[in-house]
């Protein structure tokens, strides 16, 4: 076999190696799908009069809040929406301050959608009313059509925090600011199940999670096709 030939067969097949990769890249990125979190169970649902196993994941309880502008935002307001939740409070001095820088990241990623809004919750609601939430997010110069603020009743949120998105949210006065949250950014579909957790003081993390919402907003536009 001259050196023409093997140079041509292997020009080809670099070509080929390049044309194939690329196809499988693109194919598992169409099909990227993330995982749903949280507890599960199985259950017999009957389907035309055949049973079969259906799946039941771990949903966010229903609730009801009050924002920035005094909007009832509860989860019938957040019908047909993907949403990023966290926990946080207006006088935290700790990890609030990095966490407001991370999330007006994602504030800005999601302005050219429709479907992704922010709900945050203040777990010191006898210190951070309607007018506090409402300077406070006028200070970031955010809209609660995209940024909602809510405060409710103290065990409500708490009970939400800890049993609905597992996560950390209670008042310790040994603590510099009397209270203990986590500083994880979650991510709700709309089906109000969590499809991802992020650590909200990390640049990193939150890169991944606005990368993650576009891949959520990917299924859903494959699914109504």
């Amino acid at each position: 076999m001259n050196d023409f030939l093997i140079n041509t067969m292997a020009y080809r097949f670099s070509v080929w190696l390049v044309v194939t990769l690329n196809l499988l890249a693109c194919q598992s990125s169409k099909n990227e799908k993330l995982p749903i979190l949280g507890e599960r169970k199985l259950d017999v649902v009957e389907v035309n009069g055949k049973k079969q196993i259906d799946t039941v994941y771990h949903t966010i309880a229903p609730f009801s809040f009050i924002d920035q502008d005094s909007q009832s935002v509860t989860h019938r307001t957040l019908t047909g929406k993907i949403y990023v939740a966290d926990f946080f409070f207006t006088s935290c001095r700790t990890i609030c301050p990095i966490m407001k820088t991370q999330m007006l990241r994602v504030y800005d990623s999601i302005q050219k959608y429709d479907d992704v809004v922010i709900v945050s919750h203040t777990i010191d609601p006898e210190h951070d009313d309607v007018a506090r939430l409402h300077d406070f997010a006028a200070k970031l110069g955010v809209k609660s059509s995209k940024w909602h603020f809510v405060t409710g009743e103290k065990d409500s949120i708490y009970n939400l925090a800890q049993t609905s998105y597992f996560l950390t949210a209670l008042e310790d006065k040994s603590e510099p600011d009397g209270f203990i949250h986590s500083g994880a950014f979650l991510l709700i579909d709309k089906k109000r199940r969590i499809r991802g957790k992020y650590d909200g003081t990390s640049e990193e993390d939150v890169n991944r999670l606005i990368k993650d919402i576009g891949i959520l907003r990917k299924e859903y536009a494959q699914k109504a096709n």
